[in-house]
C-alpha cells in the first residue's frame, strides 16, 4: 500500500468524484478505480458503496478516511519540516482566482514571486467566486484568490487588500465631463452590472439600496472585462474596482468618476482549507501576495 492511494481515496471522499479525484491527482478515473479496489482487496472491506444515485463510505470506509487524513497530514508536514530544513522551495502551486484577481492584481505578485523562486510552478485556474470555494472545499486547488471573502467553518481566510470602487462610463456620457458625482444621481441610469450571484454584485446592490438608488440593469455579466467592453460601446454605466480599469482609463476607453459621497471598497483575500498542511513555496506565496506592491 502506498500514501498515494489513500490520497486518492481521501479525494475521491472528499469530492465525491471519480472524475475530480483523477484530476486531482493527475491520473485516469480508471487508475482511481483501480486504486480503491486495491484498498478493499487489501483491508478485505468494501469501502464505498456503489450507487448511481449516491455516493456514501462504508462505516470501513469511513474510519479509513479518518484515519487515512491523518497519515497524509502527517506526511505532509514531515516534507514540509524537511524542505524547510533544507532550505528548499520548490514545487507547484495550485491556485483558483476570480478574473478580476487573476488579470489584474494577481501579475505583479506572481512575476515578484517567480523571480525570487523560479523553481516553483504556479497553475492558475480563472474561476467563478463559487467555483473557487467548491475548488478549494474539494482540494482541487491547494489556493483561492476571491473578492468579499465569506466566513466557512472549513476555511482559513487571509485578508490582502481593499479596492477602490469607482464609477466608469464611457467618453461621450455626461458624466465623463466631471471629476465627481453624488451617488444618487445615476438614479435611473442605464447600468451593466455582475450577475446576481456574484459578491461584487451584491456589495453593489447593497449600496445601491442603502442610499436608496435604482438604477436600470440593462446587462448582466460574469466577469469584469465582458462589463468594461459593455461601458465602452457606451451600453451603459457601471461601477467596478479602481484597479481592473487602469489600462482603458490610460487609452481613454473608459472614464472613472469618484462617487463623492463616501468611498467605497473591495477587500480581497488569499482562502485555503483549515488544516491544511501549507508547503514552503506556499507559505512564501503568501507572503508575497500580503506585501504592499
Amino acid at each position: 500500500m502506498q500514501i498515494e492511494s489513500l490520497k486518492v481515496f481521501c479525494d475521491l471522499s472528499e469530492t465525491e468524484s471519480f472524475t475530480k479525484a483523477a484530476q486531482i491527482n493527475h491520473v485516469t478515473q480508471s487508475a482511481v478505480s483501480q486504486q480503491i479496489s486495491s484498498l478493499e482487496r487489501q483491508f478485505k472491506s468494501l469501502l464505498i458503496e456503489r450507487s448511481k444515485k449516491k455516493f456514501r463510505l462504508t462505516r470501513e470506509g469511513q474510519v479509513l478516511y479518518d484515519y487515512s487524513k491523518q497519515i497524509i497530514q502527517t506526511y505532509d508536514a514531515l516534507f514540509s519540516r524537511l524542505q524547510e530544513i533544507k532550505d528548499i522551495i520548490s514545487g507547484t502551486i495550485r491556485l483558483a482566482t476570480i478574473y478580476s484577481i487573476g488579470l489584474h492584481d494577481l501579475p505583479p505578485y506572481l512575476k515578484k514571486f517567480l523571480k525570487a523562486y523560479p523553481t516553483v510552478n504556479v497553475h492558475v485556474e480563472y474561476r467563478r467566486s463559487n467555483q473557487v470555494y467548491e475548488d478549494v472545499l474539494g482540494n482541487v486547488v491547494d489556493l483561492g484568490l476571491v473578492a468579499y471573502p465569506v466566513k466557512d467553518a472549513k476555511l482559513e481566510i487571509i485578508p490582502l487588500r481593499k479596492d477602490m470602487m469607482v464609477l466608469v462610463c464611457h467618453p461621450q456620457h455626461p458624466f465623463a465631463k466631471l471629476k465627481s458625482v453624488p451617488l444618487k444621481a445615476i438614479s435611473g441610469q442605464k447600468f451593466i452590472g455582475f450577475e446576481p450571484d456574484i459578491p461584487t454584485r451584491r456589495a453593489i446592490d447593497k449600496i445601491l439600496k442603502e442610499n436608496e438608488v435604482q438604477v436600470q440593469h440593462v446587462m448582466e455579466f460574469d466577469n469584469i472585462e465582458t462589463v468594461k467592453r459593455a461601458v465602452e460601446i457606451d451600453a451603459g454605466i457601471s461601477i467596478v474596482p479602481h484597479g481592473t480599469i487602469t489600462q482603458e482609463v490610460s487609452k481613454q476607453t473608459l472614464v472613472e468618476i469618484k462617487i463623492d459621497d463616501e468611498e467605497f471598497y473591495r477587500p480581497l483575500a488569499a482562502i485555503h482549507k483549515k488544516n491544511k498542511v501549507l508547503s514552503p513555496a506556499m507559505k512564501q506565496f503568501l507572503s508575497v501576495l500580503k506585501t504592499a506592491n
